[in-house]
């Protein structure tokens, strides 16, 4: 597919129309194949839109930046976890007022379950044209890119590395449960099979952790996460008392704990109930900087669902950094 914007009304390069930035190879293709109908419940419910795909990735940056710079006010992220992440980077690099909304079709949907965002592209489109309008914080991690340049991205939902990242990279690697029906399921089979496959696998990293300019410390981390939102891997609730406006990053750290326990408590990571577990510890922190104990230990990290780099890095809060189109 181009990734040229193309106009689903007469009204041919009309900036004024909102633009869908799709993401056609999210959920393992679906979306590419749903889009037509997904298309037509938007025009019923929503009205008159423009339409611009994605070829490769970046490609929601560079999109969302032009329409930007073009003059639209309303951009919407059609696709996963990712593409939200990149259209919103777009239009944070700007510097622009300009509002994002999200179309979810994605494997995890994590970010979509904190905004209460409905699965059903009719109910979507309908709550895209009556939802209001809600500023909300974003997080910013500085780290060095797979080049080993030192890079910023913003993040919305969720950074982290340890087990999660882990996971992340063996999502995207095999995804075991294409056949089962509807994306949903799909997703959160893909997402626990993973998890299952990691934990039987996973040990303890060792890493250096200042807060908010405080004495540094040594952590052992099974998973050590930065969370503006709640919820991350296919429906963990893993920051179950984040706020995307309160100015604060939810730190959870869950440390050195046995594999027997993981699997007997799993069942807290999706309901939130797992801060009550000694070996788990959260705070709040408008600024966190994080590092290998050992010089030559490479740790990836996951922010938004991908793997953009490694530590070295720094965690920061920006506040009402993002204008959002939420139900009402």
């Amino acid at each position: 597919m181009s990734n040229k914007t193309k106009t689903s009304s007469s009204s041919n390069g009309n900036n004024l129309l909102p633009l869908v930035i799709v993401n056609p190879k999210s959920a393992a293709g679906s979306t590419q194949s749903r889009w037509a109908n997904n298309a037509s419940d938007l025009r019923a419910h929503f009205g008159a839109f423009s339409v611009a795909f994605t070829k490769k990735p970046g490609d929601g940056i560079e999109l969302a930046k032009r329409a930007v710079e073009t003059g639209r006010k309303f951009i919407i992220a059609c696709g996963g976890d990712g593409t939200i992440n990149e259209v919103a980077n777009g239009i944070l690099q700007t510097g622009e007022t300009v509002e994002l909304g999200i179309f979810p079709s994605g494997t995890g949907g994590d970010f979509r379950r904190t905004l209460r965002i409905p699965s059903t592209a009719r109910d979507v489109a309908r709550s895209l044209r009556e939802g209001v309008t809600k500023t909300i914080d974003v997080g910013k991690v500085t780290f060095f890119n797979h080049e080993s340049e030192q890079v910023s991205r913003y993040f919305l939902n969720v950074s982290s590395f340890g087990l999660s990242a882990a996971i992340n990279e063996r999502v995207k690697s095999q995804n075991m449960f294409k056949w089962l029906p509807g994306n949903m399921l799909s997703g959160k089979s893909n997402f626990a099979f993973s998890t299952l496959q990691e934990v039987l696998e996973t040990e303890f990293i060792t890493v250096r952790v200042k807060i908010d300019g405080n004495d540094e410390k040594i952590l052992n981390t099974i998973n050590f996460c930065v969370a503006n939102a709640r919820y991350f891997g296919g429906g963990m609730k893993i920051a179950p008392e984040a706020k995307i406006n309160d100015g604060f990053l939810d730190v959870i750290n869950i440390g050195d704990i046995k594999t027997a326990k993981i699997l007997l408590n799993a069942y807290k990571l999706y309901n939130g109930s797992h801060l009550s577990l000694e070996e788990v510890k959260s705070t709040l922190a408008k600024r966190i900087e994080v590092a290998s104990l050992k010089e030559n230990q490479t740790i990836f990290i996951e922010t938004d669902g991908e793997l953009p780099g490694k530590l070295p890095a720094i965690y920061e809060i920006i506040p009402n950094a993002l204008k959002i189109r939420v139900p009402n």
